[in-house]
C-alpha cells in the first residue's frame, strides 16, 4: 500500500476519542451520575465503574435481548447491574455477586432508587461458592470480577447459559497488557490472556472482542 492510500493509524486509547464518542452517546442518567460520584468519594478503585459509554452498550444489548434471567459476576457499586436491568422483562430477575461487603450498601441503595430493587438479587461472597447454587438458565451473563478466575467462571457458567445466550466479559484488553512481551508476568494479565485463548478455542461459541474502553468479549452460545 502506497503512502498516498495508507490509512492513518488511530490510538483508540486516546481519551479524546472516548470524549468524542460520549458526545454522540445518549446522556448519562442522573441516578448513574450520582452513583459514580459517590463511588469516587468512597472507593479507592473508582476505575472499576463501567461508565456511561460501556454502560449504554450493556443497556442497549440487554434491551435488544429482553432477558428473563441475567447473571452478573462482580457487582461493585451497582452501575453495570442497573444498566443491564433496564432490559429485563417485567418478570425478569438479575442475580449479581460480589465479595466486597464495604460497598454492598451503595449498590443496594441505588438499586432501590432505580426501581429495580425487586428484580435484582444481591449475593455476597465468593462467586465460585455461590454459582453452583444458581440454576439458570441465563439469557445474559456479565463477568467483571477477579481476572485470574475468568476461565473458571466461564466454565461454571457456560452450562447454565441457554442456547443463543450471551456472555460478556469485561477488561479483556487489560490496559493493553495482553499484547505486551511480558504479558504473562502478573496473574491478572495471565488470567485474561488464558480467558481470551479459551474462548477462541471453544467450538461451541461465536465471539467478538470489542475494543471499547478496556475491551469487551461478547460470546454467543451456539
Amino acid at each position: 500500500m502506497s503512502k498516498l492510500t495508507e490509512k492513518p493509524q488511530f490510538d483508540t486509547t486516546n481519551p479524546d476519542f472516548e470524549a468524542y464518542a460520549l458526545e454522540f452517546t445518549s446522556p448519562e442518567a442522573d441516578l448513574l451520575i450520582r452513583l459514580a460520584r459517590e463511588t469516587h468519594f468512597v472507593s479507592t478503585t473508582p476505575g472499576m465503574l463501567s461508565g456511561n459509554l460501556q454502560g449504554k452498550l450493556l443497556m442497549m444489548l440487554s434491551r435488544l435481548m429482553q432477558p428473563v434471567s441475567i447473571l452478573e459476576i462482580g457487582t461493585f457499586t451497582g452501575y453495570s447491574a442497573i444498566c443491564l436491568a433496564h432490559g429485563l422483562r417485567p418478570e425478569g430477575v438479575l442475580h449479581t455477586i460480589d465479595n466486597n461487603p464495604e460497598v454492598a450498601h451503595i449498590a443496594g441503595k441505588f438499586f432501590e432508587e432505580s426501581g429495580f430493587e425487586h428484580q435484582i438479587i444481591q449475593h455476597q461472597g465468593n462467586a465460585m461458592d455461590i454459582l453452583p447454587s444458581l440454576s439458570g438458565p441465563f439469557d445474559l451473563v456479565f463477568i467483571d470480577a477477579d481476572k485470574e478466575n475468568y476461565v473458571n467462571y466461564y466454565e461454571v457458567v457456560f452450562p447454565k447459559v441457554r442456547k443463543g445466550g450471551i456472555i460478556i466479559a469485561d477488561n479483556v484488553l487489560w490496559y493493553g497488557k495482553v499484547i505486551e512481551p511480558d504479558a504473562l508476568n502478573d496473574k491478572e494479565t495471565r488470567g485474561i490472556v488464558a480467558f481470551n485463548n479459551h474462548v477462541k478455542s471453544d467450538p461451541g461459541v461465536e465471539h467478538l472482542l470489542l475494543p471499547v474502553r478496556d475491551g469487551l468479549m461478547l460470546v454467543r452460545k451456539m
